[in-house]
């Protein structure tokens, strides 16, 4: 599993404000939006593409145009939500599918409340949202089911990461999939923070990132 951090000034300063604790919901949302779309210029750079004959007002050329299947967006509810506009801009012919997962807070295992997806994702190219890769269980759980149904690239998209978790979710991953799946898997996230606290929160962090946005628990 490869993990790639995304160091661009533009992604430190709006991380940096949200974080800070003073930041209000709707600015946390306008911020996590414009941070998505940065962070998913950098996921996509890898999208599928096919050459096409184009006629400008002058002249026939060749461009690029994205490649069918159309890739596969799937925010993981609730929190993953408040980034599906930013990835989405990038991508507006892309499908959306939802997956809601739910980590349980004592025992910090996720549990799969909702399933909105193809059951073929067979040649697909998905790009999970997921503000933070805490535990990482729950992240590994929806990359497990996205591989199961065929799915080749994916690519989760994070506003943070704790190393604990990258390392979990690449554990997971290696004992729940057979060695020869083929599936590329990546991270792309803003940053890896220091740890996890007790509670499997991640620190410094920006705290819990869907009452942040939609201010309630």
């Amino acid at each position: 599993m490869e993990t790639l951090v995304v160091d661009h000034p533009l992604v430190a300063h709006k991380l940096t404000t949200l974080r800070d604790v003073r930041t209000d919901s709707p600015t946390f949302r306008r911020l996590t939006d414009e941070l998505v779309t940065l962070l998913a210029y950098e996921a996509t750079r890898d999208v599928r593409v096919t050459e096409v004959t184009l006629r400008t007002p002058l002249v026939e050329t060749t461009g690029t145009q994205l490649s069918r299947p159309t890739p596969l967006v799937v925010p993981i509810l609730r929190a993953g939500l408040g980034m599906l506009d930013g990835m989405t801009r990038l991508l507006p012919t892309a499908e959306v599918g939802f997956l809601g997962m739910a980590r349980d807070e004592e025992t910090l295992q996720p549990a799969t409340y909702a399933d909105r997806l193809p059951q073929d994702l067979s040649g697909r190219q998905c790009y999970v949202l997921d503000p933070m890769l805490a535990t990482g269980g729950t992240l590994a759980a929806a990359l497990k089911l996205l591989v199961e149904r065929g799915a080749d690239h994916i690519t989760a998209i994070c506003l943070l990461a704790a190393p604990e978790g990258l390392v979990a979710v690449e554990r997971k991953l290696a004992e729940s999939l057979a060695p020869d799946h083929g599936a590329t898997l990546r991270v792309v996230t803003a940053a890896v923070d220091e740890r996890l606290d007790d509670n499997g929160f991640i620190l410094p962090g920006l705290g819990d990132a869907g009452d942040r946005l939609y201010g309630c628990a």
